[in-house]
């Protein structure tokens, strides 16, 4: 009797921190998921020598949407006219679907729509002008409160993913 009442002691305990390990376990799989689509929209734009870009994408995975956060989901297209916005005839590289509902996945003002690799490799809006910033991923609420993720760009093209403390 002592043995099983120890056992549902220990099992009370682990089960709380069970959820926590998997809720942060997805967050750091979803913060990899835009991690990656980065790091192979840079290669990309390298091995073909063209302008890539990736963008938040709605529901039909075709085109760049103009609202809304990355959590829609993203594609990533060999940019030919050079004007961050994807045409009928751009090759899709990839196609990255929405996050689960209550995840947010924000870039700030100048990755808010989209981020653009030129063929050396470097991030530059449209207008030729440097791109970098932070995309902000945060989790559900009540977890939203607590931790969340950044993927940092810089102008060089590199990213990094860090955690955060607090999703506000």
């Amino acid at each position: 009797m002592a043995t099983l009442s120890m056992s549902a002691i220990l099992l009370a305990i682990s089960v709380p921190a069970l959820d926590q390990v998997m809720a942060s376990n997805r967050l750091t799989a979803y913060a990899n998921d835009m991690f990656a689509t980065l790091v192979l929209a840079r290669s990309e734009a390298i091995k073909r020598n063209q302008r890539v870009v990736l963008c938040k994408s709605a529901d039909d995975g075709q085109t760049c949407a103009g609202t809304g956060g990355w959590e829609q989901g993203w594609i990533v297209f060999v940019d030919l006219n050079n004007d961050a916005s994807r045409a009928a005839s751009e090759l899709i590289v990839r196609k990255m679907p929405a996050l689960p509902s209550g995840y947010a996945l924000n870039g700030n003002t100048s990755i808010s729509s989209y981020v653009s690799y030129d063929p050396q490799g470097m991030t530059k809006l449209a207008s030729g002008a440097f791109q970098a910033g932070t995309f902000t991923l945060c989790p559900p609420a009540p977890a939203a409160s607590g931790h969340g993720r950044k993927i940092v760009l810089s102008a060089s093209g590199r990213s990094r993913i860090s955690k955060i403390t607090s999703c506000a």
